[in-house]
């Protein structure tokens, strides 16, 4: 199926998303370059090195910081799909170890896509961390595309985790606005919690969070938490459903805008039930405290599955391959 030629580039290749994303653009045939912070460390490049056998993959080392950094890599490339973004969740100082950081380095590459006369369309990587954070009170809303996080409310109450919202909501107005005034064509993919099998030599943090529930994994249990109680929903999606979205709004001429992908909306309580029925043998919890039983609101996908999108996971493979994968890497610990 290696009837494409195109040349795009993946900023941020390393990680979970984006190394299956750059799998699945080596097997369609197209020519990939891929800029990482620190291409000398193995740990972060040997799964990359290893999709070298799929097809024509160049990487290239780059910090945020620099903007000239991406000069060469997005130089000749008609996509470039953008990921790579500071998240130090542990920040005593949210401001300037994320916010700034994510706003400086997302207008970097777009300066460097403005640049290169190629480039057209930037597919920036966003999440519903940046819609769905509000003081709405309710439990059947409907979030979709039109609705962004409430920064002000975040910087003000500075409530467990503001930082992450925050940055990739600035993150994204930044890149709108510069996109706006420079004449890009720009997507924003805006993915929920995101798990299943990686490719990656780390089990990605985000795949540990969604299987706390079955795993035991007390310090993400809470951290799972804690996103309902900042949120008001836990909302989550096969990772291959969203390198398949990306791929499939990079090729859809009439794409424009935001597009949320969110394959399943639940709360914990609701989820935990679904996991005790499915996995018996396992001791998943069944008090919560606080934890509200039912959702705040739906994360739609209405606009893309309108664009004609299809999800292929629902919520049982997602957690069946999810766990497979945690299995295979002896990271089942219930």
């Amino acid at each position: 199926m290696k009837a494409n030629r195109k040349k795009v580039c993946v900023i941020g290749g390393s990680g979970f998303m984006a190394s299956l994303l750059i799998n699945k653009l080596l097997q369609k045939g197209y020519v990939v370059n891929t800029t990482v912070r620190n291409p000398g460390d193995p740990n972060k490049i040997s799964h990359l090195l290893e999709l070298q056998s799929l097809g024509n993959l160049e990487i290239f080392g780059a910090d945020l910081r620099v903007g000239e950094d991406f000069y060469a890599p997005i130089s000749g490339c008609e996509l470039v799909f953008q990921f790579a973004t500071p998240a130090n969740f542990a920040s005593d100082d949210p401001e300037n170890d994320m916010i700034k950081p994510a706003i400086s380095g997302v207008l970097n590459v777009l300066k460097a896509c403005a640049r290169a006369k190629e480039v057209k369309r930037v597919i920036l990587t966003s999440s519903t961390a940046a819609v769905t954070i509000n003081q709405l009170n309710g439990t059947d809303l409907v979030m979709d595309e039109s609705n962004w996080t409430d920064v002000e409310y975040l910087m003000t109450a500075k409530p467990h985790g503001w930082g992450y919202p925050a940055s990739k909501a600035l993150e994204e107005k930044a890149a709108w606005k510069f996109a706006e005034e420079n004449h890009i064509d720009l997507i924003t993919v805006i993915p929920t919690l995101t798990t299943g099998p990686s490719i990656t030599q780390d089990i990605p943090t985000s795949v540990v969070l969604a299987t706390s529930l079955v795993t035991g994994n007390g310090f993400f249990l809470k951290a799972f938490k804690d996103i309902q109680l900042l949120s008001g929903s836990i909302s989550i999606t096969h990772v291959e459903d969203i390198c398949r979205a990306h791929m499939f709004l990079a090729e859809k001429e009439s794409a424009s805008g935001r597009y949320i992908v969110c394959a399943h909306n639940t709360s914990i309580p609701e989820l935990a039930k679904f996991l005790r029925e499915r996995y018996p043998q396992c001791q998943i919890p069944t008090e919560f405290d606080d934890i509200p039983s039912k959702a705040k609101f739906v994360i739609s996908s209405d606009k893309l599955v309108k664009e004609g999108f299809r999800f292929k996971h629902g919520i049982e493979e997602i957690f069946e391959h999810s766990l497979e994968y945690l299995g295979s890497k002896g990271a089942l610990i219930n």
